[in-house]
């Protein structure tokens, strides 16, 4: 029964859950949230019920490529039914969707179709070169502007997302040329399947250098100071450096993204904070 009730907390992989919510309320912060803080809160606990729900989804259907990778999750290692985390996944569903019909018409929309992609993911695009990255890297940008829309300014997080989608695509990449062996067992055209290990590591740095070269924006036109542009200019190159050690060592690597991007966040909410000084 313990290792049960433990490895449904683990289906959600609750420091994943608490990291969306809190780019949830970043965005939402960002974007002005001191003059609406009930309904960020509310994105912020959709955020956190969605990203559960599409983790349990997501290891039911990568239970036999998680036996060759990850024997240790809650599924192969017998402490969750494939048919339990299923169920799992329904209920944490429907309350992200009960919360979600509490806020503004944009913010449903966004939360909609963030709910499909959710379910779609691993049995659509998650074989498929490139767009199963694609994918995963709205989801991350659009926590963002999920917590923009929540607060009624979607617009003041663009940047924001689109840094945190081009950096997300990357690390995507780097995880996949890490699964690689079990990806290609399994028959999944993962981009590194499909094009070379090498070759997708190029691409994800392409992206990467996309998302550095929009995270100045901010302070090119005003919206944010110099304190932003130094925070955000650190967060770029801890970014870089893992990039440049995914060649080497995509596992070590593609974890340090997580760091960069919570380094880039850090800086907008810093950046926001320092305007209501």
């Amino acid at each position: 029964m313990h290792d049960t009730a433990r490895g449904v907390a683990e289906l959600a992989r609750p420091g994943n859950c608490v990291a969306a919510a809190v780019l949830t309320g970043t965005g939402a912060f960002v974007a002005g949230a001191d003059a609406a803080v009930v309904p960020a809160a509310v994105a912020a606990v959709v955020t956190g019920f969605a990203v559960a729900a599409g983790n349990a989804i997501n290891d039911y259907f990568d239970r036999d490529i998680d036996a060759i990778n990850r024997p240790g999750r809650p599924i192969p290692r017998g402490a969750v039914s494939a048919r339990g985390a299923l169920a799992v996944a329904a209920l944490w569903f429907l309350v992200a969707v009960a919360f979600a019909a509490l806020l503004p018409p944009l913010a449903i929309a966004i939360a909609a179709v963030n709910l499909v992609a959710l379910v779609t993911y691993t049995t659509v695009f998650k074989g498929t070169p490139g767009l199963g990255n694609a994918l995963v890297a709205y989801l991350v940008g659009s926590t963002f502007l999920f917590g923009g829309a929540a607060v009624g300014a979607p617009d003041a997080v663009v940047v924001l997302a689109l840094l945190a989608g081009l950096s997300t695509f990357a690390r995507e990449v780097i995880k996949d040329v890490e699964d690689v062996a079990g990806d290609r067992e399994e028959g999944l055209r993962t981009l590194p399947v499909a094009v070379g290990e090498e070759r997708a590591l190029w691409v994800a740095a392409g992206a990467l250098l996309l998302a550095v070269a929009a995270s100045p924006l901010p302070y090119l036109t005003g919206t944010f100071g110099g304190v932003y542009l130094l925070l955000v200019a650190i967060a770029d190159a801890a970014m870089l450096f893992a990039c440049y050690e995914s060649f080497d060592d995509p596992s070590t690597a593609q974890r340090r993204f997580k760091y960069g991007t919570f380094l880039a966040a850090g800086a907008f909410v810093v950046g926001r904070a320092a305007l209501l000084l």
